[in-house]
C-alpha cells in the first residue's frame, strides 16, 4: 500500500544533484568537496512527489522509473518554495480531480466551498447563516484592515496599504516587496501540493480567470501566519525580495506546510469525508462512467448473456 500523500516523508526535495538510474533503482549522485561521488537511493516507490530544486539534472531512465511508480516530479525554485513545472505518472488517480470539478460545476456545491474557505480564514469566528459571497468578502477586507493595522503598530511603522504594482515594481516600500516575494514562495508550495494530488490550478472556487486560481485560493488561508508576519518584520531592509524569501524558507522548516495544504484541500472538496483514512490508491485506478451508478468496474464484458 503506497503512503499517503499527506504523510511528510511523501515528499522529498532535491537540489543540485544528479539523479540517474542504474541496476539497483533510481539514485542521486551527490559531487563532495574532494571530487568524492556519493550515491543516495531515492525510495521512488514510497513518495508521493519529488521535488527537483535548482541544479538538478535527470534522466530519462529515472523519469520512467518514477511514472511506473506513481510519482509525482515537480521543478521547483530553491527550498521547494515556486513551482516552475510539473510531471505526473499516468498511474496518479484522478479521484481528487474529479471531486474539485464536480464541485466547481456545481454553482451549490462552489459556493459552500467557497463559503468554508473564508471560515477557515476568519479561524473561530462564526460565520452567519445565510451569509452571502460578497458579505465574506467584506468581512474579509475589514480583517484583513485589522491585521494591517496590528502588524504596523506592533513595528512601529506609520499607516500601510497593500500596494501591487508590477510595473512599478521597484517604487514598492519594503513590506510590500517582501510580501509579494513571500507570496509568490507561498504560490510555489501550494501549486506543487495540488500538482501532487492530480489537481487543476486553475479551477478556482473564489479566484478565477487565471491558471493559478485555485493556488490563490489555498494560499490565502495562510497568508494571515506566514507571510505577513515576515514582510512587516522586513520593514527596514534594504534588499526585502531577497531577504523575505530566506527567512520564509527557514520558517516552513517548523510549519510542515505540505501536510497541511493537503490536508485542508481534501476536506475542502470532501468535507464529508475522513481524509486521515483516504488513501492515494483508495480507489480503482480505471473505471467506467455511468450517469446511475457513478463508476461501474472496468475490464468486464457488459454484453448481455444471450449474445
Amino acid at each position: 500500500m503506497l503512503p499517503r500523500i499527506a504523510d511528510s516523508l511523501s515528499f522529498l526535495y532535491a537540489d543540485m544533484v544528479r539523479i540517474v538510474q542504474d541496476d539497483t533503482g533510481v539514485c542521486a549522485h551527490i559531487q563532495a568537496n574532494d571530487n568524492r561521488t556519493d550515491t543516495v537511493y531515492i525510495p521512488t516507490a514510497a513518495l508521493s512527489c519529488l521535488l527537483l530544486g535548482p541544479g538538478v539534472s535527470i534522466t530519462t531512465r529515472a523519469l520512467t522509473t518514477l511514472a511506473r511508480h506513481g510519482t509525482s516530479v515537480v521543478c521547483t525554485g530553491s527550498g521547494g518554495v515556486r513551482a516552475y513545472a510539473g510531471i505526473l505518472p499516468d498511474s496518479l488517480t484522478t479521484h481528487w480531480l474529479e471531486q474539485q470539478v464536480a464541485a466547481w460545476s456545481d454553482p451549490d456545491r462552489r459556493l459552500d466551498v467557497a463559503i468554508r474557505m473564508y471560515g477557515m480564514r476568519f479561524g473561530d469566528e462564526e460565520v452567519p447563516d445565510n451569509i452571502t459571497l460578497k458579505q465574506l468578502r467584506g468581512m474579509e477586507g475589514q480583517r484583513m484592515k485589522a491585521l494591517y493595522k496590528i502588524l504596523a503598530q506592533q513595528h512601529g511603522i506609520g499607516r500601510f496599504r497593500r500596494n501591487y504594482h508590477p510595473d512599478q515594481w521597484h517604487a514598492q516600500d519594503p513590506v510590500n516587496l517582501a510580501l509579494s516575494a513571500a507570496n509568490t514562495c507561498l504560490y510555489g508550495i501550494v501549486h506543487a501540493a495540488l500538482l501532487a494530488l492530480g489537481l487543476s490550478p486553475a479551477l478556482g472556487f473564489v479566484h478565477a480567470g487565471t491558471q493559478h486560481a485555485f493556488v490563490y485560493d489555498i494560499a490565502d488561508l495562510y497568508k494571515a501566519e506566514t507571510t505577513l508576519p515576515v514582510a512587516f518584520a522586513l520593514h527596514q531592509s534594504s534588499n526585502p525580495e531577497q531577504e523575505a524569501r530566506r527567512r520564509f524558507r527557514e520558517e516552513l522548516r517548523l510549519l510542515r506546510l505540505l501536510p497541511r495544504v493537503v490536508r485542508d484541500v481534501q476536506t475542502l472538496l470532501t468535507p464529508d469525508t475522513d481524509t486521515e483514512r483516504s488513501e492515494r490508491n483508495d480507489i480503482d485506478m480505471v473505471h467506467l462512467w455511468d450517469p446511475k451508478a457513478g463508476a461501474l468496474p472496468a475490464g468486464v464484458n457488459y454484453a448481455s448473456g444471450g449474445d
